[in-house]
Protein backbone atom coordinates (compact mmCIF):
# COMPACT_ATOMS: atom_id res chain seq x y z
CA UNK A 1 0.00 0.00 0.00
CA UNK A 2 2.59 2.59 0.63
CA UNK A 3 3.61 2.27 -3.29
CA UNK A 4 -0.13 2.89 -4.18
CA UNK A 5 0.42 5.36 -1.36
CA UNK A 6 2.92 7.28 -2.87
CA UNK A 7 1.51 7.14 -6.29
CA UNK A 8 -1.44 9.08 -5.67
CA UNK A 9 0.26 11.45 -3.80
CA UNK A 10 2.37 12.09 -6.97
CA UNK A 11 -0.70 12.25 -8.60
CA UNK A 12 -2.13 15.05 -6.67
CA UNK A 13 0.43 17.11 -8.37
CA UNK A 14 0.08 15.33 -12.17
CA UNK A 15 -3.13 13.51 -12.55
CA UNK A 16 -2.66 13.22 -16.00
CA UNK A 17 0.77 11.79 -15.91
CA UNK A 18 0.45 8.55 -17.75
CA UNK A 19 3.71 6.81 -16.02
CA UNK A 20 2.12 7.34 -12.96
CA UNK A 21 -0.99 5.94 -13.76
CA UNK A 22 0.25 3.15 -15.35
CA UNK A 23 2.44 2.45 -12.03
CA UNK A 24 -0.41 2.51 -10.28
CA UNK A 25 -2.63 0.22 -12.14
CA UNK A 26 0.17 -2.14 -11.95
CA UNK A 27 0.85 -2.10 -7.89
CA UNK A 28 -3.56 -2.30 -8.35
CA UNK A 29 -3.39 -5.66 -10.08
CA UNK A 30 -0.61 -6.93 -7.81
CA UNK A 31 -2.58 -6.65 -4.46
CA UNK A 32 -6.01 -7.51 -6.00
CA UNK A 33 -7.65 -4.05 -6.67
CA UNK A 34 -8.94 -5.24 -10.29
CA UNK A 35 -12.07 -2.30 -10.28
CA UNK A 36 -8.83 0.26 -9.20
CA UNK A 37 -6.93 -1.02 -11.73
CA UNK A 38 -9.05 -0.82 -14.89
CA UNK A 39 -9.51 2.80 -13.84
CA UNK A 40 -6.07 3.49 -13.95
CA UNK A 41 -5.05 2.08 -17.17
CA UNK A 42 -8.42 3.65 -18.81
CA UNK A 43 -7.50 7.01 -17.27
CA UNK A 44 -3.35 6.69 -19.04
CA UNK A 45 -5.56 5.95 -22.53
CA UNK A 46 -7.66 8.67 -21.82
CA UNK A 47 -4.62 11.30 -21.29
CA UNK A 48 -2.86 9.60 -23.71
CA UNK A 49 -4.49 6.87 -26.80
CA UNK A 50 -0.62 6.70 -27.76
CA UNK A 51 0.58 5.20 -24.22
CA UNK A 52 1.17 2.17 -26.32
CA UNK A 53 2.11 -0.08 -22.67
CA UNK A 54 -1.01 0.67 -20.85
CA UNK A 55 -3.00 -1.14 -23.92
CA UNK A 56 -1.10 -4.78 -22.75
CA UNK A 57 -1.93 -4.16 -19.11
CA UNK A 58 -5.50 -3.27 -19.77
CA UNK A 59 -6.27 -6.23 -22.02
CA UNK A 60 -4.58 -8.80 -19.38
CA UNK A 61 -6.67 -7.33 -16.51
CA UNK A 62 -9.70 -7.82 -18.44
CA UNK A 63 -8.87 -11.43 -19.32
CA UNK A 64 -8.49 -11.83 -15.52
CA UNK A 65 -12.01 -10.86 -14.53
CA UNK A 66 -13.37 -13.12 -18.01
CA UNK A 67 -14.15 -9.86 -19.93
CA UNK A 68 -12.98 -11.51 -23.18
CA UNK A 69 -14.89 -9.27 -25.65
CA UNK A 70 -13.31 -6.27 -23.95
CA UNK A 71 -9.33 -7.50 -23.95
CA UNK A 72 -9.89 -8.24 -27.41
CA UNK A 73 -10.97 -5.31 -28.24
CA UNK A 74 -8.04 -3.33 -26.04
CA UNK A 75 -5.73 -5.62 -28.18
CA UNK A 76 -7.06 -4.76 -31.38
CA UNK A 77 -6.59 -0.74 -30.40
CA UNK A 78 -3.38 -1.37 -29.09
CA UNK A 79 -2.26 -2.84 -32.46
CA UNK A 80 -3.52 -0.10 -34.35
CA UNK A 81 -1.77 2.57 -32.31
CA UNK A 82 1.30 0.46 -32.14
CA UNK A 83 1.30 0.48 -35.83
CA UNK A 84 0.40 3.80 -35.74
CA UNK A 85 3.41 5.28 -33.91
CA UNK A 86 5.73 2.32 -35.61
CA UNK A 87 6.81 0.35 -32.60
CA UNK A 88 7.00 -2.82 -33.85
CA UNK A 89 7.98 -4.57 -30.37
CA UNK A 90 4.60 -3.52 -29.20
CA UNK A 91 2.54 -4.74 -31.82
CA UNK A 92 4.42 -7.99 -31.80
CA UNK A 93 3.46 -8.31 -28.04
CA UNK A 94 0.15 -7.21 -28.20
CA UNK A 95 -0.87 -9.67 -31.41
CA UNK A 96 0.38 -12.43 -30.06
CA UNK A 97 -1.56 -11.87 -26.64
CA UNK A 98 -4.66 -11.14 -28.94
CA UNK A 99 -3.53 -14.57 -31.12
CA UNK A 100 -3.40 -16.46 -27.78
CA UNK A 101 -6.77 -15.70 -26.50
CA UNK A 102 -8.79 -16.12 -29.57
CA UNK A 103 -7.03 -19.49 -30.69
Amino acid sequence: MDRINKLNDMLIQSPNDCFLLHALGLEYVKIGEIDKALLAFQHVITSDKNYVGTYYHLAKTFEKINRMEEAIDIYEQGILIASHVNDKHAQNELQMALDDLTD
